[in-house]
């Protein structure tokens, strides 16, 4: 009779984790279908971590806000409403602690450092995995198109979808940079 349980047990385990990554995976592809794109201009830095594998750390040039609320705490949790500005990049319209009755997408982020009325913080998208093979030079692309900011368009694609944020690639002059570093 043990031995039914355990077979039972074994089942469930088994569908739990097939059921689990497809639901993850149907989940981002529903937030690049249904959402919003946004995109985001992006500064140089890129690290390598032999634990989480290759890919290009994005720092972005929206990362603050200035606020005349004095009671952000760094750490804190808070939701950063999105817009367009005229040349189609993703800017800040407002900052709040608690989540508004709004029509604009927003994302969540983590309050990084406050100083009289400037409220930092940190995106939650601002990893990029790469395939293995075309990381590094990826990397190096990268921070060869921020270094000469002139001339170059450096920027993420992600989608929005109430509080789910999909990274879909990075762009240099409108190429995406697996396709960029193949050239």
């Amino acid at each position: 009779m043990k031995i039914i349980y355990l077979f039972i047990l074994f089942i469930i385990v088994a569908l739990a984790q097939i059921f689990v990554p497809i639901q993850m995976v149907m989940d981002s592809e529903s937030t690049i279908i249904s959402g919003v794109a946004y995109k985001f201009k992006t500064r140089p830095i890129d690290p390598t971590d032999p634990f989480r594998g290759k890919y290009i750390t994005l720092h972005y040039d929206m990362d603050h806000f200035n606020t005349e609320d004095s009671t952000y705490v760094v750490g804190e949790e808070i939701y950063i409403y999105l817009k367009n500005d005229n040349e189609g990049f993703a800017e800040v319209s407002q900052i709040s602690k608690t989540l508004l009755q709004s029509e604009t997408d927003y994302v969540t982020a983590r309050v990084t450092y406050y100083y009289k009325g400037k409220v930092n913080f940190q995106l939650p998208f601002n990893t990029f995995y790469m395939e293995e093979t075309k990381a590094y030079d990826a990397e190096l692309a990268y921070a060869k198109a921020n270094r000469r900011n002139l001339s170059n368009n450096v920027y993420a694609l992600v989608y929005i979808k109430d509080d789910d944020v999909v990274l879909k690639d990075v762009f240099i002059n409108d190429i995406p940079i697996q396709e960029y570093v193949e050239k």
